[in-house]
């Protein structure tokens, strides 16, 4: 493995044999937090951030590059940094809330966002979920960030100066400043946010210095005040000072909360109390170990390692907890949605139209008690704003479509995750499936439309009217599915089942795709499959098609059979990555990735399209799924600052390379079912959270042997294209015998097929 294997080695605690990793000791020192952040608006390669954190945590810290409010905060390609920001950010596109920095400062007493910039360099720059570093050139200081879930330890190194400065900059759009220097203490709040929020909504944080002030200010815009260390204005912050010899270390204890400053001061005690840096740092790596080691791979690449673990980090992150614990250690939070303080889970930032087709899907599998909480809080969400959330930061954002909470709700159900109140929750579904909301992102945009017509026309003003469709069916299909577990009345039952094959009124049989129909029921003209957005959302056609999750082989039998279907997904691949980009008025970002992917029509950077690889399972050639999952994963994923092929989108696109690697993925949640690919690793191990194994053993498998020529489940043959659940629940093993030519026996006769509405016993 030579020199840089052999410093991995002894870093990361493995065993390393011709350079295959073969057992990982400590997996969070193989994550890469820069993965993705090489990123801008018009090309995205993951648009991340490092998240400097701890699982689902409420807060997250990072650099800040870019001015306030550019949501690309943090770009691997600057040069200077203007402060370290708690960031509540989910996505570029959604931007921030609750934000303030800190940022260390040396000689002149620079506040400004600009003036107080630094350069610096990757090379002098540690990145890790627990832990940051760096050296700010122009200050002479290194700053160290450590996290829990609601607090955060800074740790500043001076030179020798009488002139080191801390400045705490409370933001934009309405902020508030306080300086106590009997106390060493900053208190404040931010309402800076991007939408989503109640009037009262403040983030309020409390910071203690270590060390007393010589210096203690305080600034409204771009000015300092004179005479008061307390502000409330539109732009305020702080600044205080100190005299430092060379190397010395200032430390800071910060925590925040969305309730008030004596719940940020408990947050503080109840999170760091007399804790130092360094124990805090070990704790937020042991809480990450603790996670990550859940999953161990054995056999794979370095390269493959990282990304593997960068991955699950991702998924770990979102959606982050918006609660917090009262002095009786009961939960309790902020409503994003009334403004009130109530009790119970409240969980936050996460797009639904995203993550149900994997992150939840996920969590069901590894986390089901986590699921539960998070449910919980749906329910809560419901009930303080009348809405499920789809899109959600930290209350209701007017973006994407679907309601695919349904599928959310539905599926955790189904697989056996329990104590939440499901019976509001379904109260909420059919809520969703009768009315439109007063965001187009909640509710059911044109449900009129739909539930008469059995699809949103093309010409009544509503746009992506044929992804709406489509994404109403499948969720109408895990209502069905709920329905039935729930023993509800047999006519409701059957309501959702008939809608869930609403997806057949649109697929155009001269074609062979799905395309937009005009209320009087004839087929949009003219019709361009290449065409991005106008029916489609963020996609075209030839992604959106395959948007019947529930029902492939009714779609195929539409399509003309099997073999039809087989070359209508080989025709993804082999056409060239044309486009129309009129809709939008310019090439989005989403295109430019397919174009440049060199992967035909597939566009993985953009959800519509991930599960679409796995379909090959259900004509009868699984082969091919074995081949294109695995380039997918070696061509547009890597653990680099452009690791992405696109948005990673709070865990979705990672999900998709976790699930991947294991060797199945959820094409369709609410059913039990995981459809088979092939495993990435020779060996991968899950620890459940009942404590049971279950161990993925793929002998052979390696860069040349991609494909699978026998499963044995618990040592009896596995002939089925997919993996349930309970099996995997159960514990056990799976045995997967790998070669470098596709096996094309196995698997290919309907028996095998994954679940299908139009084959399956209902």
């Amino acid at each position: 493995m030579k020199r840089t294997g052999l410093i991995l080695a002894l870093c990361a605690g493995i065993q390393v044999n011709a350079q295959t990793v073969s057992k990982v000791t400590d997996p969070v020192e193989w994550v890469n937090p820069l993965m993705g952040t090489d990123s801008k608006g018009s090309l995205s390669n993951g648009n991340t951030y490092p998240a400097i954190a701890v699982p689902w945590g409420m807060n997250f810290w990072m650099p800040q590059t870019n001015t306030i409010g550019n949501g690309w905060a943090y770009q691997y390609t600057a040069d200077k940094i203007r402060g370290f920001k708690q960031t509540h950010q989910p996505s570029p596109w959604i931007n921030d809330y609750g934000q303030f920095a800190i940022m260390p400062v040396t000689e002149n007493l620079k506040f400004n966002q600009d003036d107080r910039a630094s350069w610096y360099s990757h090379k002098a720059e540690v990145a890790k979920p627990y832990y940051y570093s760096v050296y700010l050139a122009d200050a002479d200081v290194t700053t160290e960030i450590t996290p829990t879930e609601r607090a955060a330890q800074f740790r500043f190194t001076f030179p020798r100066t009488d002139s080191a400065f801390v400045v705490v900059d409370a933001f934009d759009r309405g902020s508030y400043i306080k300086v106590i220097p009997a106390e060493n203490k900053i208190i404040g709040y931010t309402t800076r946010n991007s939408g989503g929020v109640p009037e009262n909504f403040k983030n309020y944080f409390v910071i203690y210095f270590e060390k007393p002030f010589t210096v203690a200010k305080t600034f409204n815009g771009n000015q300092l005040v004179k005479d008061t260390l307390e502000y409330k204005a539109g732009h305020v912050g702080a600044v205080v000072g100190f005299k430092t010899g060379k190397g010395e270390k200032v430390n800071l204890k910060v925590a925040s909360s969305f309730i008030s400053f004596e719940q940020a001061e408990l947050n503080l005690q109840r999170e760091l109390g007399k804790d130092g840096f360094d124990i805090t740092r070990q704790k937020a790596k042991d809480s990450w170990n603790k996670e990550l080691s859940r999953i161990q791979p054995e056999g794979g690449s370095v390269d493959q390692t990282r990304t593997f673990y960068s991955c699950l980090y991702r998924v770990l992150l979102f959606p982050r907890k918006f609660y917090e614990f009262d002095a009786q250690n009961k939960i309790m939070h902020y409503s994003p949605y009334n403004g009130k303080v109530l009790p119970g889970y409240m969980f936050t930032d996460n797009g639904f139209w995203d993550t149900f087709r994997a992150v939840f899907p996920f969590f069901n599998m590894m986390y089901p008690e986590l699921n539960s909480h998070i449910m919980e809080g749906l329910a809560n969400a419901y009930k303080e704003s009348g809405w499920l959330p789809e899109w959600a930061s930290p209350g209701h954002r007017d973006c994407m479509i679907g309601s695919n909470s349904a599928s959310l709700i539905a599926d955790a159900y189904l697989k056996g995750v329990r104590g939440f109140d499901i019976n509001t929750l379904y109260e909420a579904i059919l809520k969703n499936t009768e009315n439109e909301g007063p965001l187009t992102s909640v509710g059911r945009k044109g449900v009129k439309y739909y539930n008469e017509l059995g699809y949103i026309p093309y010409d009544v003003d509503i746009n992506e009217n044929a992804a709406r469709t489509l994404e109403y069916a499948y969720d109408d299909f895990t209502i069905y599915k709920l329905a039935i577990a729930l023993k509800r009345p047999q006519a409701e039952i059957d309501r959702f089942a008939k809608r869930s094959q609403n997806y057949r009124n649109l697929l155009d049989p001269e074609t062979k795709l799905m395309r937009g129909k005009n209320k009087d029921g004839k087929f949009q003209a003219p019709f361009n499959p290449f065409k991005w957005g106008d029916a489609f959302t963020e996609g075209n056609s030839w992604h959106y098609t395959w948007s019947v999750f529930h029902d492939v082989q009714g779609l195929a039998t539409l399509m003309g059979g099997r073999e039809m279907f087989a070359k209508m997904l080989d025709s993804v691949f082999t056409m060239p990555p044309i486009y129309d980009e009129s809709y939008y008025r310019s090439v989005i970002h989403e295109i430019r990735e397919m174009q440049i992917g060199n992967m035909g029509q597939y566009a993985h950077g953009n959800q519509p399209i991930q599960h679409m690889i796995y379909l090959y399972n259900y004509a009868g050639q699984p082969w091919k799924a074995q081949y294109w999952v695995r380039q997918v994963m070696n061509k547009l994923y890597h653990a680099g600052p452009d690791g992405y092929c696109g948005d990673e989108d709070n865990g979705q696109t990672s999900a998709w390379y976790v699930f991947s690697a294991m060797g199945f993925y959820p094409v369709c949640p609410g059913t039990d079912q995981y459809v088979l690919g092939a495993p990435l690793f020779p060996k991968l191990t899950l620890t459940l959270e009942n404590g049971k194994k279950f161990v993925i053993d793929a002998a052979g498998n390696s860069a040349t042997n991609i494909y699978t020529q026998n499963i044995l489940l618990n040592g009896k043959p596995l002939t089925k294209n997919w993996i349930a659940h309970e099996d995997i629940q159960k514990g056990g093993n799976m045995r997967l015998t790998m070669g470098a030519t596709p096996e094309t026996i196995r698997g290919t006769k309907e028996d095998a097929f994954p679940y299908s509405y139009s084959t399956s016993k209902k």
